[in-house]
């Protein structure tokens, strides 16, 4: 079991009472992300935690592949979803790269709060484009601390993840990041700034068809 499946299986409930502190925010990412759905998308999110947000897109697609490393998160969402009456999201342990998807095999893939805590980020957004058929979405979330006060951090990082109070942290710039994504085959069509000092970015991006 690796530092950062340890870090979220231990995290898990507290992280599962947490509040959004951002509720605009999320209510519009929300928002904007079920404008692009349809009842016949099958969809995918990575590190999708416990389950909040694919439990709130599942009434508006026909299935949701729900993922995460930590088996703690998955079992806190399988319940959540049982109690909301939710029967088109399924839950499984792995990485997106491990989930191994057919290619051309989803409309739109999500990657929220996810993307800087991943070593193989350029490798998995290769995936994302692969998995996705021409003309799907992928929707994202990330933490871009390269141009915060935040961006120090990184050189705690280490430390924290040896001691177990970090799970892998990886500071990016916006810019970087979406140029990352245009470098892996998409359009970015959606790029805006939430949470304190706008260091989070939500990007809509559509697949180019090739």
């Amino acid at each position: 079991m690796s530092i950062s499946e340890k870090f979220w299986n231990k995290k898990a409930e507290d992280y599962s009472k947490s509040s959004i502190s951002d509720e605009e925010s999320y209510n519009r990412k929300l928002s904007e992300t079920q404008a692009l759905f349809t009842p016949d998308m099958h969809i995918l999110e990575f590190g999708c935690g416990t389950g909040t947000t694919a439990i709130h897109h599942a009434p508006h697609v026909k299935h949701i592949h729900a993922i995460d490393i930590s088996e703690n998160m998955l079992d806190i969402g399988r319940a959540k979803a049982k109690e909301a009456s939710i029967e088109n999201i399924e839950f499984t342990k792995g990485t997106l790269i491990e989930f191994n998807a057919e290619s051309a095999s989803l409309d739109a893939v999500l990657g929220l709060n996810i993307i800087h805590l991943l070593k193989d980020r350029k490798d998995s957004l290769a995936d994302v484009a692969r998995i996705l058929k021409p003309g799907g979405v992928f929707v994202s979330s990330t933490a871009c601390l390269g141009g915060s006060y935040l961006r120090f951090i990184k050189f705690l990082a280490p430390l924290g993840k040896l001691l177990g109070l970090m799970p892998d942290l990886f500071i990016l710039k916006e810019a970087e990041l979406a140029k990352e994504i245009e470098d892996a085959g998409f359009k970015i069509e959606t790029q805006w700034h939430h949470s304190l000092h706008n260091m989070a970015v939500f990007i809509i991006a559509r697949k180019i068809d090739s």
